[in-house]
């Protein structure tokens, strides 16, 4: 039986820094037994950096199973003095802040609906002042992304120095592959927003199902995020909570091992070089593009103006109609998703409305 003494605050920052960052665990802490016995398989895979369960259970409604509590918190003490792997925990009070800090807990984290709280994050932050520690912040349950901004603003005030964001999807009205939508491109916007900044994908909540998690993690390496959160259970389908998103520690190494770990960049001359020639067909045909929409808004300004001289509303519903359905149907020939045209004739057509508002102004 592996016996490592608790990992120190530098060897904390080594995991931090490792990339691919993996974080795994069971969804809830439920008993002590349950806990130790994860860990030492998870460890065992040599596969994972960062042991998480949840002690604390914010649940939609009320019954259902809330977390251990702070009585659990031994338990992961334990996981450290026997594995050596760091632990990491969520926290949405000041408490709880205090309770995981007084048991060494390695990391915390931000949990969804936290996160769109900002009373409850800012109550998460006062709590970290003169604290060094690092903490993660899902995004929010809901899509917003200044929310998520917020936040991370808040607990960087705190004086918290390491920050990374946990990006677990979105909740959505209505039927979906995924129990979170994962609206990659709020992500991205939060990586060209924050350079450098960690970021982490949590395919378990994103797929709440075990089948698809390879899919979501695959893309996420495809993304170039920084690591995966996954959880883990010795048994899944017993597990006292979110029991089809948990996997086996044996499955988990199986979906790491799969996937493939893609690196920004390479030395390679000859990838640079061809790159290079292909980024720069790009920038012409951007070039193009941009002269192309300058001369579609001069046609949308004559229109504007013969509009006012006869006396007719801006918006025609029917030709919007035809514009829309002839697109779909040339788009589909040259490989373009339904989603992106209509995001991009969407941002014309209200660039073209705003156009012609300024002539009936005039």
């Amino acid at each position: 039986m592996q016996t490592t003494e608790p990992k120190t605050k530098e060897t904390i920052r080594d995991v931090w820094n490792k990339r691919p960052l993996i974080i795994s665990g069971p969804c809830s802490a439920e008993t002590e037994e349950q806990v130790l016995q994860s860990a030492r398989q998870l460890a065992a895979t040599g596969m994972v950096d960062m042991f998480r369960a949840g002690i604390w259970k914010p649940r939609t409604r009320p019954g259902m199973f809330e977390g251990i509590g702070a009585k659990g918190l031994p338990w992961l003490q334990h996981v450290k003095k026997e594995t050596g792997l760091p632990v990491t925990v969520e926290v949405a009070t000041a408490r709880q802040v205090e309770n995981a800090l007084h048991f060494e807990v390695d990391v915390l984290w931000v949990g969804a609906r936290t996160t769109v709280n900002p009373f409850s994050v800012q109550e998460v932050a006062d709590a970290l002042k003169g604290v060094d520690i690092p903490v993660l912040i899902k995004n929010p349950v809901n899509p917003d992304i200044e929310l998520w901004m917020g936040a991370i603003e808040r607990i960087a005030k705190s004086g918290t120095k390491q920050i990374g964001l946990i990006h677990r999807g979105f909740s959505t009205f209505g039927n979906t592959d995924y129990r979170n939508a994962p609206m990659w491109h709020l992500a991205i916007e939060m990586k060209l927003r924050n350079p450098g900044m960690m970021m982490i994908c949590d395919p378990s909540h994103i797929c709440g199902r075990r089948d698809t998690l390879f899919n979501v993690a695959q893309q996420a390496s495809d993304l170039h995020y920084d690591g995966l959160m996954i959880e883990s259970h010795v048994d899944p389908d017993k597990a006292w909570s979110d029991a089809k998103q948990q996997v086996t520690p044996g499955k988990l190494k199986e979906i790491l091992e799969s996937i493939v770990w893609r690196k920004e960049d390479t030395n390679s001359e000859e990838f640079h070089a061809v790159l290079e020639k292909l980024r720069q067909q790009i920038n012409h045909l951007d070039d193009e593009l941009m002269k192309l929409l300058g001369e579609r808004m001069k046609v949308a300004d004559m229109i504007g103006r013969y509009k006012r001289e006869n006396n007719i509303t801006i918006l025609q519903t029917n030709r919007w109609n035809t514009i829309i359905s002839n697109a779909f149907d040339k788009g589909e020939s040259l490989g373009l998703s339904k989603e992106f045209i209509t995001k991009y004739f969407d941002a014309v057509h209200m660039e073209s409305i705003n156009h012609q508002k300024k002539i009936m102004d005039e």
